[in-house]
């Protein structure tokens, strides 16, 4: 292949140019990738998934690349999606579009992806107007809301029967969406309402999360922890309320040591000058508070961004404690396949730099069954469990995280 990256004058909505039926794109705090067509698509099963980075190195090194901007994210880059589970029906993928257009900072870029010498020159992009306004219809899933507090009872019984310290258990909603709906409609009010978090859109998975499963840019690494949630108040005086109790929660401060702990352990066979924050701070977002904590490392140049995420995934906060045994009992006490959500989901350069986030508050959009009912789709939110936990507060807790996903769908 043949890369080539220009800088380019500014585009305004870089979201005008993405596929209105499969966007590609990866946004947060004003910086947008977006990718249009399909130059190379590698995929794995759920648990050949490992295999990707080194597929990754040997693109790479095969590639002819002309960067004139070297900027994070310029240049050749994938945008990939994992599945939760190694057992999960849903594959891994890397896919490189064959334009991307980048935005960060002062810089607007676009990278064309040319497969011989004898393709002719790149053309400008071109700006798709937005489809018609959309709403979708939403019902339970497979967990309906008393299933699903069963559920927490069974995650109960296996951290009493020692089992588990901590099991993350979700549950899902379905609906469709009607045919020929513009998907980035649902991108653009993600990235309006939420613009802190890493709205993503990658082969029909589509979300807003606010959990970075990691960054790699220049050997330094950088992860942040999410662990502890409270829905904010009504009004400022309840809102401080209600961040003064999540931080001096007991059951949530315990949920979120768990998560710390078991990204520390992951990163620190494969980094040097690891730090962490000694205690949580509390993030705000505009539906809920979150335990948070910045962990920061350095790491060797032949390490990828991919490497880290096959071995930070699945973390505390997503799975439990221990992570083996946890996953073993999500499997046999949800009654469906998490598919992708809460599995990795990001970019990849060619220098192994990157960013990933932890699939969360997002849908999976099955496209190839499209019919003329619809585009279906499946969302998921879930909940730490530990010894104390209460079934109906960790079932209004997934509510509240369903939200960011269900009122863009509305």
């Amino acid at each position: 292949m043949r890369v080539i990256t220009r800088e380019i004058a500014p585009l305004g909505d870089l979201l005008e140019y993405a596929d209105p039926h499969d966007p590609l794109v990866w946004t947060r705090r004003g910086a947008w990738l977006v990718g249009v067509g399909d130059a190379l698509t590698l995929t794995a099963p759920a648990d050949e998934t490992a295999d990707l980075a080194e597929r990754w190195r040997q693109v790479t090194a095969a590639a002819e690349i002309d960067d004139h901007v070297e900027e994070s994210g310029s240049g050749l880059i994938a945008f990939g999606a994992l599945p939760f589970a190694p057992d999960s029906s849903s594959s891994g993928m890397l896919t490189v579009p064959r334009l991307t257009i980048g935005h960060r900072g002062e810089k607007t870029w676009a990278t064309w992806v040319l497969p011989g010498d004898g393709e002719p020159e790149p053309a400008a992009p071109e700006a798709i107007p937005f489809g018609a306004h959309w709403s979708a219809a939403v019902g339970p899933g497979a967990l309906t809301p008393d299933g699903y507090q069963d559920a927490v009872r069974a995650g109960l019984a296996a951290i009493s029967d020692g089992e588990v310290s901590k099991v993350v258990l979700a549950r899902d909603l379905v609906g469709t969406v009607p045919p020929g709906a513009d998907l980035r409609r649902l991108v653009r009010s993600l990235a309006t309402g939420y613009p802190d978090t890493w709205v993503y859109a990658v082969d029909g998975l589509i979300g807003a999360s606010p959990e970075t499963l990691v960054t790699v840019a220049g050997g330094t690494v950088t992860a942040r922890v999410l662990a502890g949630t409270l829905a904010r108040g009504a009004d400022p005086d309840a809102d401080r309320e209600a961040a003064l109790a999540l931080a001096s929660s007991e059951k949530d401060l315990a949920e979120h040591g768990y998560a710390v702990r078991s990204l520390v352990d992951a990163l620190t066979p494969l980094t040097s000058a690891l730090a962490a924050s000694e205690q949580p701070f509390t993030l705000p977002l505009p539906n809920v508070w979150h335990l948070a904590t910045d962990v920061e490392a350095t790491t060797a140049a032949d390490t990828s961004a991919l490497d880290l995420v096959e071995v930070l995934h699945p973390t505390a906060a997503v799975a439990g404690t221990p992570t083996d045994a946890a996953v073993a009992a999500i499997s046999r006490i949800e009654p469906s396949d998490r598919g992708r959500y809460a599995g990795p989901v990001g970019w990849i350069d060619a220098r192994g730099d990157g960013e990933w986030a932890i699939a969360l508050r997002g849908a999976q959009f099955d496209l190839a069954a499209e019919t003329g009912g619809g585009i279906p789709f499946r969302a998921h939110a879930g909940a730490g469990i530990v010894a104390g936990s209460d079934p109906e507060a960790e079932l209004l807790e997934t509510r509240v995280k369903f939200r960011p996903i269900v009122d863009a769908l509305a």
